[in-house]
């Protein structure tokens, strides 16, 4: 079985999302010892933002070869491949300015690719081809941003990663720690809450 982990918290070890994310994937590790992880930092090893050297030969636009589009088709290449490849995908992602980190959207906008990840048939409808795969989104925030809240129209970190997977015919999985900026009360509860989230996660 082949993990891969993603973090895009730029806190380190002061994140929760990177706190959670690691028992997920620990709490994976110890069910199927033979798991294989590859773990992507975006804050270590940050992606490019998408420019058109990024983009496939065959997009309108994508320009001529040269040598830097060569590097830059490559890594991209490197991170459709990881994902592809790939039975269970988890990813630490916070919620910066009510939506998704910069860093963690240079990374989906290399998985979400026509031909690869989808493809528009004839009508216009859209058939997935990334196959079977599990995805285990942990997600932070600083605020209360549920259904019920006064706050939850500025949610678009949880609605955004539902909305970019399901596109891909994936159904994520969600754990949400919040309030943590709050108090350290509030803090504590959410990663108590957060890590009881993870232990009651199904292995298979």
């Amino acid at each position: 079985m082949k993990l891969l982990h993603i973090d895009s918290s730029i806190l380190g070890e002061h994140s929760v999302s990177r706190q959670i994310s690691a028992a997920v994937v620990e709490k994976l590790r110890q069910a199927h010892p033979d798991l294989k992880v590859t773990y992507r930092d975006l804050i270590a090893e940050p992606l490019e933002h998408l420019n058109l050297e990024s983009l496939p030969q065959n997009y309108p636009l994508a320009g001529g070869a040269s040598a830097s589009r060569a590097s830059r088709l490559a890594a991209s290449q490197a991170v459709l491949q990881e994902f592809m490849d790939a039975d269970a995908v988890v990813i630490g992602a916070p919620m910066y300015n009510f939506t998704v980190p910069s860093q963690l959207k240079a990374w989906i906008d290399r998985i979400v690719i026509t031909g690869k990840t989808f493809r528009y048939r004839a009508d216009g409808s859209v058939e997935t081809l990334t196959g079977l795969k599990r995805v285990i989104l942990v997600l932070s925030r600083g605020g209360f941003y549920g259904p019920d809240t006064p706050s939850a129209a500025a949610e678009h970190l949880e609605s955004y990663l539902r909305a970019i997977f399901g596109f891909i015919g994936i159904t994520p999985e969600i754990i949400v720690a919040e309030g943590i900026q709050m108090g350290p009360e509030y803090r504590q509860k959410a990663i108590a809450t957060a890590l009881q989230a993870v232990s009651d996660l199904p292995t298979i």
